[in-house]
Order: C-alpha cells, then structure tokens, then sequence
C-alpha cells in the first residue's frame, strides 16, 4: 500500500515539474531552463520532450505579427531540447534546427549547461554532427568549439567550423591568437583546400596590419608554429585548382611572402606553367615571374620556355603578353641556336588583337628569321596571314608575297536571325500541370515568361475541367509552401502581392480570402509616376483576375495566352477563342482580354482577315478586337532628354534623372482598358522617379506589349541608364526580348542599345553585343541612328569609349567587321574635334583601324589628319595615322550586314 502511495506521489510531483518547465518555455525564459531541468529524471525528460516537440510544431506555424512573442520561445525551447534529447543525433539535429537557430549566440551558455553532464563521446558527437552543418558551425562556431573542448574529440575541419573559426580569431591580436590555439596547426592547411576563401581572410587591408592573415601565417611559418613547407604546398594547390580572384587573393600573398627556396620553384615548374596558362592574371603574373627567374639562372629548359610562351602568347591580358615576348627576347639573345624552336612559339602572337603586340612579335621573328631552316620558315609565313593589314607589307618583305596571298573577298559574318517559335500547349494532364507549377513557382520564381504562362494557361484550363482532381494534386504538392499551412485560412497571406502565379494556385486550394481578392480586384493598384511599377499592376492585375476567377464558368480558359514565344498571339486564334467564348455564352474577363489585345500581332499577314472575321462575331469584344487590329498607333513614349541644367537640384546629372517619358495620348486604352491599363494611354513622368527602390529582373515585361519594341525599349531605359551611371549589375535582361520581339525599331531601341554598349560589366556589354548582331541580321540595326545615340552619350561622359571600344571589339571578332565600323563612324568626329584628349579614344580608334583594314571600308573621317598628325607615339597618334591610312587603301568599300544595302559602300555624315 506504501509503495503504490508512494509512486502515485512521485507521478504528481513528476508532473508538477514538467507543467513547471513547459510554463518557462512559454513564457520565453531560457535562462531558468538550466534548473528547471535538474529536478527532471529520465522518464519526466521524456515526458517533456514529446510536449516540446508538439510546442516547436505550434510556434512554427505563428505568422511575422507573432515574432516578438515567437524568439523568446525558440530560445528556450533551444534550451530544452538540448537537455531532454539522449540520442546525440537527435540532440544535435534539435540544437541545430533552422527555426531553432541562435544567430545572436544568446543560448550558448545555457545549451552547455544541460549538457555538462553527458558523457564525452555523446558530446563528440553532437559536436562533429553540429561541424557538419554549415550555418550552425559558422555562426555558432563558439558552442561547437567548446563542445569539442570539452570530449576532446578531433577538430573539425568543415568549411563552417572553418569560416566560424577565422571569424572569431580576427582581431588587433591576430599573431599571438593564432599562436596560442592549439587548433591553429590543425586547422590553417584545411582553409587552403577550400573553394571559398573565408571573408576574413580576403580583407583589403595591408601587410602591415595587425588583421593580415598571410602576414601573421607566415610569422608563424618562421617561427616553427606551422610547417612552412606544408604551407608552401598548399598555396601552390590551391593556386592550381583556380577560382575566383577574391579567393585566390589569400594563397597567393601567403605564398609570396613565404618565399619559395631556388629548390621548391625548380621542382614545381609545371605548376607555374599551368599557372602562367590558365589562372586569373595576379596568379599567372606571378608563376611568369618565377619562371622567368628559373629562365635567367638557365633553369627553364627550351621545351619548357616554348609550352609556356604557347599558353601565355594567347591570353589577352596585353602586360602578361608583353612581358612574355621580353622574356622570349632575351632567352634568344643568350643562345640565338633556340629560335627554330622558340620562333613558332612567338608567331602565335601575330593573332593578337593589340597591333602593337604583332609589331614587336614580328621583329623579333624578322631579327632571328635568318637562323631557321625552310620549314621553320614556311610554318611562319603561314601564321603571319593572322597579322593585321597594317603589317602586311612589312610580313611581304620578310616572307614575300606570294607566301601571304590569301586575298579572298571579305564578307560579313552575322548569326542567323532568330525565328519565332511556336509556345507548346498547355498542359494535358493534371500530373504534368503539376510539375509545371513546381518548376515555375519552385524552382524558378522568375521563370522565363513561356514557362510562366503555360503554367498560368493549364491552371485555368484544369481547374475549369478537373476542378477536385487538381485541388487533390496541388494540395500534396504545395504541402510545404509558406503560404500552404494549417491557419492559411485565417491570414492575409498575400496582402503585400501575387507573388507571381502563387496567388492562383493557392486560390484553388483556397488559401487567398476572398477579401483580398475582391480588394486587388476592385481598388487595383495606386497610381504611379513609375513605370515599372505600373508594369508590374498590369501583371500583377491580370493574376489578381485569375485568381479570382479561376475554376468558375466565367475563365473557361485564358485569352491572352501567347501563341508565340515571344508573348505574341496570332489574330486569326484570338478571334476563335472569341467565338468560343460567345458560343458559351461567356463575357471575356476585361484584364485578360486587355492583355490578349496588347500582345496582338497586328503586322501578321492574318490580321487583315481577322478584323473582318472579329466584327463579324457581332459582339462587343469582337468589335473592339477589329477597331484594334486597324488602328494604327503605338504605344511607345515618346523621350525628351533635360539639359542638366534643367534638371531638380536634387539631381545627380546622370540620365535616368533626365529622362522624361512622354506617353502618347491613345482614346481606346484611357476609356475602354481596365485601370490597370489606362496609364498606357497618356502619361508623362521622369524617369528617375523609378529610382527609388531596387527592382530585379522582371521576364514578363516584354510578354506585355510583344509587338512594340518601342514601347518595351523605352520602358528598359531607366534600367540600362543604371548600368551606365551607377555600374549596376545584369541590367540588360530584356535585351533579348527586345531582339526577338515584332514591331518597328526606332530611336529608342537604338538608344537602349547603345547605354547596353556602354554598360560597366563585361557580362553586360556581351548581351549588348549579341544584341547588336542579333538586330542586324534581321535587318533592323541602323547604324546611323546607333551612331547618333553613341555621339551624344559618349560626348556628354555618360558612356565612355574603353567601354564602347571593348564592345565593339567583342563584335568584329565575330566577323561582323563592317557592322562595327558602321557603328564607330558616327562618334568619331566629335572626340577627335574635343579640345582635351579623350581618355580612351586611341583604344577606340585601334579598334576601328582593325575593321576598317579587314572590311575595306574608305572615307573621310573629320578631325582624323590633325590628330594623327600630332608629334609624338602614344598610342591615340599612332592608331588615329593606323586608322587614316586604311581608310584611303583602294578597297571596293562594301558590306554585307550592318542593316545596309551590302552593294553600298559605308558612307559617313561630314
């Protein structure tokens, strides 16, 4: 009887210190969590965890409104887990759960506590399991380490524990932290096996101070604290593996400080060679130099000059190269027997796309010809028809001319012009909608514009048709979504926006109130001075309706789904989805029909046709679709530039603040298109208002108006001006569209164009390119008007001639010569007319030399004879008498490409 009272006592007072524990979880107070959990045994930690778990669930689950009561919560919960799990997997999966997660490390101290009684290899392994997880082991890399303290189990070297490390080590006493870390050996030679160099390791700071890792590692290497060799070792591995710059900045001031011995550069000579290849130029500038020192002391054996000369000669690094040849020209000197083998090798150089580096490859072959069999000769007659016509008197004389006759008829290269491409159909089974919205909503959220409406398209179809099976499929599919949960129900989840084609599934899951749909519906978007804001409300307007629509009688399927791959629709297809719709006695939704009429093609050879057969339906909708199809109006603003003088005193004289954006007046969009639409009817705003926040790529701008390039053109200005003005990063995302889109191309395509030219990233400026070429295969470039816009922007300062010269040079290389140079022309004059030298201009004119010399193109240049007149060798002076000399060769003059007739020689405006 005493036994049964006695545990009936012990299962009350059991509970009492389990309600206790959970009260002080709930209430957020992690620190007491410590004690609260010393009066619990094994059987009420049990009891606790499961009631933990289930309170974890609970809190997840809290909306943002909830945060200030949520974290504190967490904490503890943190807290209590820790101490209630007896499995170490389990325990370190709680401790380094995501939702768990202690960024401000406010836990640390009590996490140790509950644990200050497991034994040593449980806590080795929580430890290495807590190593293994990136973000716990670099964020909370001071619980992980003392963990491992505390079993005494090996130091982790994963990439987290790695970054946390260095991180907690960086200081004013960086040397003497290293040093006194027994870690320290253990851990350094694993951060140069890295791909990702930790940011503290790559900080812009000089050897001189106290934070510099390559300093104090090699301090360290000299003392004995760290195997230098090892060091040496790891540098020169991971210099080889390659990367970024930023990462490989480290391992190569490590390794210049270490000084590698006589001894350890000879034995690594291919390393360097590989270096000297392929790696970024500071690391190849640098294995040139040891080779170039192994060369000196004659311990770089002939073979070897010649494999590496093979690799560097073709970088386009033009000091690299120069220094290549200097290195090739004293190595001759010393032993002129080597050229047979050497002078092949340099040779290589006459396909450089600097003329001044195919001169000094080309005396220095003309200097050591006379050393060299036939064969040798011949093989370098054959490279020498690789050297720019301006050389190719000098190349006679020294091979003959019979040996360089390859005088064929230049023709202009252009890619072929892309076609339009029929979109695929909407999806015909459930399962394969399905995977379509996790590719488009998943995966990709910015998916490109024809995944997105095919998905949006089967949406409709679907839940029209197959309404339950649908709910079923995208009910387990989307089961994990933020916006999917158990009180979905009771939260305004998308009152912040659509979130692209989200707001339509969750809408069939029925997880968007029907107030936020009557809401977006009704009230629409506010007003705008932007017009990428305004483009967005018209997207955004047209998901609203769907979403609101979707599954009913009133969105059979949708009219505005594209039929081409440009976001176009045929007018013939349009007008049977029409009859369709009046068949069924269904009135078109008015964003979707909006939309369908802006995506027309209105220059189709059907369009003619489809007017009659739409007025002929003898509907309202049909009607509008006629007057659509013969009203001959753009939607493309109209620009004005203000003069910097004009503009607010709050400018910053960069374009986007003086561009202003005129939208024509068009009657059918201001009274008969939704209010989404309206602004498309007359408008005028400045640009620069769009500044005020940052705004990503946007893939569905184009599919708005497909058949008006002007209007897309116009609108991608702002954005491309912030490429220009501000160095911003991929702003030329809408430039293929507007390659591949219908309609007519006019000023302000071709001034897009020419700030894409002027963008400050390379990877810019190769989209721009590809532009170009792409605009003048399909005939639409004008040169002249290209020309005009590059004139204006490059003589104001806001585009600046290295830029243009680099793109323009990407773009001859491709065989499309004539196009460059018709392009070029146009902006000469007024730079060679300035009165101060434009930095930038001789690279310019280098490159226009080089088209003009492979093209024939001949003419008059004003300005050109006073500077390439001028005393002096600078390369503006030389490549402005380069480029004169060309221009007046005998040459037929003719192109083919660059929008010009190709029997027509290009002519310049004086």
């Amino acid at each position: 009887m005493s036994e049964a009272i006695e545990e009936n006592v012990v299962g009350t007072v059991g509970k009492t210190v389990v309600e206790k524990l959970l009260t002080g979880v709930r209430a957020g107070r992690f620190e007491a969590v410590p004690v609260l959990l010393k009066e619990l045994g094994p059987g009420e930690r049990k009891t606790a965890l499961a009631e933990l778990k289930a309170l974890r669930t609970e809190v997840r689950r809290w909306g943002w409104e909830r945060w200030n009561e949520q974290v504190p919560i967490q904490k503890a919960l943190r807290v209590a887990g820790a101490g209630c799990h007896t499995g170490a997997a389990a325990a370190a999966a709680w401790i380094g759960g995501r939702d768990l997660s202690d960024w401000g490390r406010t836990t640390t101290s009590q996490v140790l506590q509950v644990l200050v009684d497991r034994d040593p290899d449980w806590l080795a392994d929580v430890a290495q399991r807590l190593a293994e997880r990136p973000a716990v082991a670099e964020n909370e890399y001071g619980l992980v380490r003392e963990l491992v303290v505390r079993s005494g189990c090996a130091v982790p070297t994963t990439e987290g524990y790695l970054v946390g490390w260095t991180a907690a080590v960086t200081g004013r006493r960086l040397v003497e932290e290293l040093r006194a870390d027994p870690q320290t050996p253990v851990l350094v030679p694993r951060i140069l096996d890295l791909m990702e160099t930790p940011d503290r390791l790559t900080w812009a700071v000089g050897p001189e101070a106290p934070t510099h890792w390559p300093t104090a590692l090699a301090t360290l290497a000299a003392d004995g604290v760290l195997d230098r060799a090892s060091l040496v070792d790891g540098c020169v591995a991971r210099l080889l593996r390659g990367g970024r710059p930023r990462d490989l900045r480290f391992p190569l001031a490590l390794l210049q400080l270490l000084d590698p011995t006589s001894e350890e550069r000879r034995g690594r000579t291919a390393d360097w060679i590989g270096m000297a290849a392929d790696a970024p130029s500071p690391v190849a500038g640098y294995a040139q130099e040891v080779l170039a020192g192994l060369a000196a002391g004659g311990e770089l054996s002939t073979p070897e000059l010649a494999e590496m000369s093979a690799q560097v000669l073709f970088r386009p690094e033009k000091k690299l190269v120069r220094a290549q040849l200097t290195l090739l020209t004293k190595e001759l000197r010393r032993d002129p027997g080597e050229a047979a083998e050497l002078l092949p090798v340099v040779a290589d150089a006459f396909g450089h796309e600097d003329t001044g580096i195919q001169e000094r490859a080309l005396k220095l072959v003309e200097r050591y010809l006379p050393t060299v069999d036939e064969q040798v000769r011949e093989e370098l007659a054959g490279a020498a028809v690789a050297l720019s016509p301006t050389h190719r008197q000098t190349a006679e004389e020294l091979f003959g001319a019979a040996e360089l006759d390859d005088d064929l008829p230049y023709e202009e290269t252009l890619p072929p012009a892309p076609e339009p491409r029929r979109v695929a159909g909407p999806a015909a089974t459930v399962a394969e909608l399905v995977a379509d919205l996790v590719a488009v909503s998943k995966g990709r959220p910015e998916a490109a514009s024809e995944e997105f409406e095919r998905a949006l398209d089967g949406l409709v179809r679907h839940a029209h048709l197959h309404r339950e099976e649908l709910t079923a499929a995208v009910t387990e599919a989307f089961a994990d979504v933020w916006w999917a949960g158990e009180d979905s129900h009771r939260r305004d989840l998308f009152a912040h926006g659509t979130y692209g084609v989200d707001v339509v599934t969750a809408a069939v899951m029925g997880h968007v109130r029907p107030s936020r749909l009557h809401d977006a519906r009704v009230r629409g978007h506010a007003p705008s001075a932007c017009v990428h804001e305004a483009l967005d409300a018209v997207v955004d307007a047209r998901l609203w309706e769907v979403a609101a629509l979707v599954g009913t009688d009133r969105l059979p399927f949708l009219l505005a789904a594209p039929t081409w791959h440009t976001g176009a629709i045929e007018p013939s297809v349009l007008v049977e989805r029409l009859r369709a719709y009046r068949d069924a006695g269904v009135e078109p939704a008015p964003v979707d029909f909006a939309q369908a009429l802006l995506r027309l093609r209105k220059g189709d050879p059907s369009a003619a046709g489809a007017a009659a057969e739409a007025a002929a339906l003898g509907t309202r909708a049909g009607e509008r679709l006629a007057d659509w199809l013969t009203t001959d109006a753009s939607l493309a603003p109209g620009l004005r530039f203000l003069a910097r003088e004009q503009e607010s005193s709050g400018g910053t004289g960069s374009l986007a603040d003086r561009l202003v954006l005129k939208i024509r007046e068009l009657r059918a969009v201001r009274d008969e298109f939704p209010p989404a639409f309206r602004w498309l009817g007359g408008a005028e705003t400045r640009a620069e208002s769009r500044c005020h926040r940052w705004f990503a790529e946007r893939r569905h701008w184009s599919a708005v108006v497909p058949d008006d390039r002007e209007a897309l053109a116009t609108w991608l200005l702002p954005v491309l001006a912030g490429g220009v003005d501000w160095g911003e990063r991929g702003v030329t995302w809408g430039l293929t569209a507007l390659a591949e889109s219908d309609g007519p191309v006019g000023e302000a395509t071709h001034l897009a164009l020419a700030l894409a030219l002027g963008c400050r990233h390379t990877e810019d400026r190769l989209t721009a390119v590809d532009t170009l070429l792409v605009l003048a295969a399909r005939g639409d470039l004008d040169p002249r008007l290209l020309g005009a816009s590059l004139t204006r922007l490059v003589g104001e300062g806001t585009v600046k001639p290295n830029r243009l010269a680099d793109a323009a040079r990407t773009a001859a290389a491709t065989g499309a010569y004539g196009t460059a140079w018709a392009v070029l022309a146009p902006v000469l004059p007024e730079l060679l007319a300035a009165e101060k030298p434009v930095r930038g201009l001789g690279e310019l004119l280098a490159v226009a030399a080089d088209c003009v010399e492979r093209s024939g193109a001949a003419g008059e240049i004003p300005g050109l004879d006073a500077v390439a007149d001028r005393r002096g060798s600078s390369q503006l002076v030389v490549q402005a008498g380069r480029l004169r000399r060309a221009l007046r060769t005998d040459s037929a003059g003719q192109i083919t490409g660059a929008g010009q007739d190709s029997t027509q020689p290009v002519e310049i405006d004086q």
